[in-house]
């Protein structure tokens, strides 16, 4: 399934090609290029759950007021966001990149994967697809764009 975002964000939303908006017509297309139909299908549910939660203001289960909150990682949660990946979600954060809601969604989005290995690089790729669906983070995707593009020279945290 992640194979499905990464190609779908990279042919259509990362190089800003227009949208194939047909549903059936973008399920052709990824079998296509040799993505199974059970795959796509759980990758564009994805998608649209993402969708759904770019409305933070108005339908998030986040409580707005909690924005200096400590986060505490679940088990589930912890044995899919290592050390090095919790590590980095918070660099976002003291960054600026990712605030409190965003933090949650990305957080939200990583649970719902379906991968047996989830990488910092994975992670980093989910930040910005949710940064790119969410209002008014432009800055906070361009900033992200740029740490994912470039080389590190010794530990981000």
């Amino acid at each position: 399934m992640f194979d499905i975002l990464m190609y779908l964000f990279e042919n259509y939303i990362h190089s800003e090609m227009e949208v194939v908006v047909d549903h059936d017509e973008l399920t052709n297309e990824l079998t296509r290029a040799g993505f199974r139909e059970q795959e796509i299908q759980k990758a564009l549910a994805w998608l649209e759950r993402l969708a759904d939660l770019q409305e933070l203001e108005t339908k998030s289960y986040i409580d707005a007021s909690a924005t200096q909150a400590t986060r505490i990682y679940t088990a589930d949660e912890m044995t899919r966001l290592d050390s090095q990946c919790r590590g980095f979600i918070m660099y976002l954060e003291n960054l600026g990149v990712l605030d409190f809601a965003t933090r949650e969604v990305v957080i939200d989005r990583v649970m719902e994967l379906e991968t047996a290995r989830f990488t910092l690089d994975d992670l980093k790729w989910v930040v910005l697809m949710v940064l790119f669906n969410v209002p008014g983070q432009e800055a906070a995707y361009d900033q992200m764009e740029g740490l994912l593009f470039e080389e590190a020279d010794g530990p981000l945290h």
